[in-house]
């Protein structure tokens, strides 16, 4: 046999053994590391550069799964870039569907959607059973996550019938769990239930034993019926068969603690309670765990309440609120994204638009989000010309949340981002409205200059001021105080630069009695309020 042919069969081995790596679903995340470190030695003496990055990314797969997330998105990158210099459809495939895992750990649901419409685009005739599941059911995922239940149902009902046509009760029984938990985040006990009941059908036809993600997702389900007691025993065997198994994601065992501590909580057991809550704070601050994090602020005011700790348990939800409003508020800097392959027919590709578009909006007011802003604003900046931001502000809106309900105060959002979006299709019909965070919205008006532009947002306050809403607030005001700026008067052509001077004329507005527009002309660096001066610029 010659040296060429021995090389050859050493790459299908290496290639098979990571192909087995590729399409496990459950791994012992550390053995699993030491054997893809081998394969990658080998492939390196062997230089089949293909095999060296498929090994590096199974690497950052597992140390994914190990917590060490900030050094799995280090890997990332070059293997992305490496596998779209060279065109390689399924390692890309692959390296999406482990960067839509890293976003959503950190709590990035827009960037875990994005990377898993991306996952399942890529997939060709190439595709290995498992991954024409697998990246289905994580879209399925991605898209419960960002709160689109109905899409999410269609994936979820596709990829359990193409489980089923394909042999894979394993993949059947991990997505139905993903399924069944899906349904439940979403307030659908009812759906989780039935979901769970399938799950567990198909476990008992196949012999298989309930894994500690599946223990979780029933002991969840469990705590939402009031069976307490029965919850607790299933997040201590989820917990017990995770240590002894060696099952390792970067947030599953905060995520059983946390449910463990809510179920000890409805028992009144709040010491026991105290105790596991801490270790899944411990586990989310060690793994960058930020959107469980968040959660756990929620459980300890729970917590404090039970216990009749009052002024703790608002201390407490304070932190949670801010931690809320934090997660949910920032996106993430865009980065590079794969465009090369697209789904097959032209319904599928008119799925990923929209999915795409979805990522860009924000889920309460259907507004555009600091991703698309992101995205829009340089090329605005770029191409010159007039051009004007505001930043929109309402007024008092926490005693809104504070004297009704957040209730309310995500309808007042709601009504008044209509009212920024309907306004400003009159005033610019090239521009757009973007929710920046919590009460805060970016109004952008291309090809015009501040003088008009605070004219025209002068007439957008009084739309939001005069609004009727008394049966909605009970009598409160509802009013916005703008900051704006322009491009022409920015030191630096920026949208740093831009925006913050948006941001320092917004608090002009505020300190100077709110329900005003302030904006700075091109000649006169004073502030000036357009309410209190009709000549204002």
């Amino acid at each position: 046999m010659s040296w060429m042919d021995v090389r050859k069969q050493e790459a299908t081995r290496l290639s098979a053994a990571l192909t087995e790596i590729e399409d496990q679903y459950l791994w012992d995340a550390d053995a699993t590391l030491t054997t893809a470190v081998a394969i990658e030695e080998q492939a390196l003496a062997l230089g089949d550069e293909r095999l060296v990055f498929r090994a590096r990314l199974c690497q950052a797969n597992m140390e994914m799964r190990k917590g060490e997330v900030a050094a799995a998105a280090r890997r990332i990158w070059k293997i992305h870039q490496w596998a779209t210099d060279h065109t390689d459809t399924i390692v890309l495939a692959r390296t999406h569907l482990v960067w839509a895992n890293i976003h959503r750990h950190l709590g990035d649901a827009a960037q875990c959607l994005e990377h898993s419409v991306l996952a399942v685009e890529l997939l060709d005739e190439q595709a290995t059973p498992h991954m024409q599941v697998w990246h289905r059911a994580k879209l399925a995922d991605a898209l419960g996550l960002a709160g689109s239940m109905d899409a999410a149902r269609q994936r979820y009902q596709q990829t359990e019938e193409l489980a089923v046509d394909l042999g894979l009760p394993r993949l059947l029984m991990g997505m139905l769990n993903n399924y069944a938990y899906t349904e439940h985040a979403a307030g659908e006990n009812g759906r989780a239930q039935e979901v769970a009941r399938r799950l567990q059908q198909v476990a008992e036809r196949h012999g298989f034993t309930l894994d500690p993600a599946v223990l979780d997702t029933i002991g969840v389900i469990e705590i939402e019926n009031g069976n307490y007691l029965a919850a607790e025993r299933t997040l201590r065997e989820a917990v017990r068969r995770h240590h002894d198994g060696n099952y390792e994601d970067a947030d599953a065992l905060a995520e059983y603690m946390l449910t463990l501590a809510r179920a000890q909580r409805f028992l009144r057991a709040t010491d026991r309670a105290q105790v596991n809550l801490d270790m899944s704070r411990t586990l989310c601050v060690e793994r960058g765990l930020g959107d469980v994090l968040v959660r756990v602020h929620q459980e300890q005011a729970e917590l404090h309440a039970a216990r009749g700790e009052f002024a703790e348990a608002f201390a407490v939800h304070k932190i949670f609120f801010s931690a809320h409003n934090a997660l949910h508020s920032s996106q993430r800097e865009a980065q590079a994204r794969t465009r090369q392959a697209m789904f097959e027919t032209t319904e599928a590709r008119q799925e990923a638009e929209r999915f795409r578009e979805q990522a860009r909006r924000d889920p309460l007011t259907g507004l555009r989000n600091r991703r698309y802003l992101d995205e829009e604003l340089p090329g605005l900046i770029e191409a010159g010309g007039p051009l004007t931001v505001a930043i929109v502000d309402l007024d008092h809106f926490k005693r809104i949340n504070d004297q009704l309900s957040h209730d309310v105060g995500d309808q007042v959002l709601v009504l008044v981002a209509k009212l920024l979006e309907t306004e400003l299709a009159a005033v610019s019909p090239d521009g757009f409205v973007a929710r920046m965070g919590g009460e805060e919205f970016l109004m952008v008006l291309p090809g015009t200059d501040v003088p008009e532009a605070t004219n025209r947002l002068d007439g957008v306050r009084e739309a939001v001021s005069y609004y009727d809403w008394a049966e909605l607030t009970r009598g409160l005001p509802v009013t916005v105080s703008i900051g704006v700026a322009g491009l022409r008067d920015a030191p630096a052509a920026t949208q740093a630069s831009l925006l913050s001077m948006a941001d320092r004329n917004l608090y002009v507005a505020k300190h100077a009695g709110r329900d005003r527009v302030i904006s700075t002309g091109p000649r006169d660096a004073r502030h000036r309020s357009y309410r209190d001066s009709a000549s204002a610029a």
